[in-house]
């Protein structure tokens, strides 16, 4: 078992940064393909970004190309999402998950953490 809590989110104005943070406890993360997906209100979950075991490779939803960059740090079990250039249609729960195949479709994922709420305001 993997259990993943996700830290960092907030209100930020359109044009602001935030970086979340997702730690893992329970199973080193190195093993595990992790990705960002978020959920907004009336909406479907989707995916943000996801990053390879070792972090060689990397994927993004179009809309936050260029604005996001997700990294892993295997020795800290944390994988972070530096998210700049905000805008309010980002506004959404955020939630890490884990898996054992590189892909950006939800149900490739084993573990889940609860969620960090971003909201941006206009």
């Amino acid at each position: 078992q993997v259990q993943l809590v996700e830290s960092g989110g907030g209100l930020v104005q359109a044009g602001g940064s935030l970086r979340l943070s997702c730690a893992a406890s329970g199973r080193t993360l190195s093993n595990y393909v992790v990705g960002w997906f978020r959920q907004a209100p009336g909406k479907e979950r989707e995916f943000v970004a996801i990053i390879s075991t070792a972090g060689l490779r990397t994927l993004y939803q179009d809309s936050v190309k260029g604005r996001f960059t997700i990294s892993r740090d295997n020795a800290k079990n944390t994988v972070s999402l530096q998210m700049n250039s905000l805008k309010p249609e980002d506004t959404a729960l955020y939630s890490c998950a884990a898996g054992g195949r590189y892909g950006s479709t939800p149900i490739l994922y084993d573990y889940w953490g609860q969620g960090t709420q971003v909201t941006v305001s206009s």
